[in-house]
């Protein structure tokens, strides 16, 4: 019994010491995290309302909600006793391990940092980069997230979008469109050309000024002669006007009886006596 009391005995003055300081924690623990929450919604609000690039806003929330979650964190060890200073000389080496093995990791930060810097795609522009194309949702900490043309969500590090290659549909306002069409040699080239050209001439997508449309012979093939058409429109209607035209292309030539040859081989066959 006489154990037993001083068990309980310790145990209270342990209370009395420290139970006070961990309810103190616990609580300042729960609504620092409320405030972070409400610190980071009102940071967005107000980059939203200052006109801030679509890019940065995801990064820097991260970023500031991290940080505001380990001053909280080291606060609170702090209110509890812990010595600080031991715990700032652990928590060093203990980064350098993990910084060692995140290596990568650590490159991919640095990637999205060299992103939001020099800013080589943004948030809305369709990008295509280490074999996947989309349109940029979002920029992360430590990833760029895509959504491709059939609504697939698709998740690519950082730092092989910072140091690699890639091509960027969306920054510049204007692009070329080649089509390539085949017509026998038997058609008539000049009035295979004049209805392509009236075609382009005649859509209000295309650009007349600058660089108008053109068509050109572009090679004589194994079974058909290729016409190359050649037309400027903005980004944005890249893909209506080349839909439309490869349709009214196969329309156009039917009804002037220019035909699209297909491939094909002559085998002659011949009798030995």
């Amino acid at each position: 019994m006489e154990k037993f009391q001083g068990i309980l005995e310790k145990m209270y003055e342990l209370f009395v010491a420290y139970g006070m300081k961990f309810v103190l924690a616990l609580v300042v623990l729960i609504v620092g995290l409320l405030v972070i929450k409400w610190i980071t919604k009102a940071l967005v609000r107000m980059m939203k309302k200052g006109k801030v690039t679509e890019s940065l806003i995801p990064f820097l929330k991260s970023m500031t909600n991290i940080l505001l979650k380990i001053m909280l964190i080291i606060s609170v060890m702090g209110m509890v006793g812990i010595q600080m200073t031991s715990f700032i000389a652990v928590l060093g080496a203990l980064g350098l391990a993990v910084g060692l093995a995140l290596q990568g990791t650590l490159q991919n930060f640095a990637g999205g940092v060299m992103i939001l810097l020099f800013k080589p795609y943004e948030v809305g522009h369709f990008i295509e980069a280490q074999g996947f194309m989309g349109t940029v949702k979002e920029i992360q900490i430590f990833n760029t997230i895509l959504v491709s043309p059939d609504n697939r969500k698709i998740v690519i590090p950082n730092s092989p979008l910072a140091t690699g290659s890639l091509t960027n549909f969306s920054v510049m306002p204007t692009r070329r469109i080649d089509f390539s069409f085949g017509i026998g040699y038997s058609d008539d080239i000049d009035k295979s050309k004049a209805i392509l050209l009236k075609m382009a001439q005649k859509d209000d997508r295309v650009l007349k000024d600058g660089n108008p449309p053109e068509v050109m012979v572009e090679s004589l093939g194994d079974s058909s002669v290729n016409l190359k058409l050649r037309v400027w429109v903005k980004s944005e209607d890249y893909w209506s006007l080349f839909f439309d035209i490869t349709e009214n292309v196969k329309k156009q030539f039917d009804g002037a009886g220019i035909s699209i040859p297909f491939p094909q081989q002559d085998v002659h066959l011949y009798s030995h006596k």
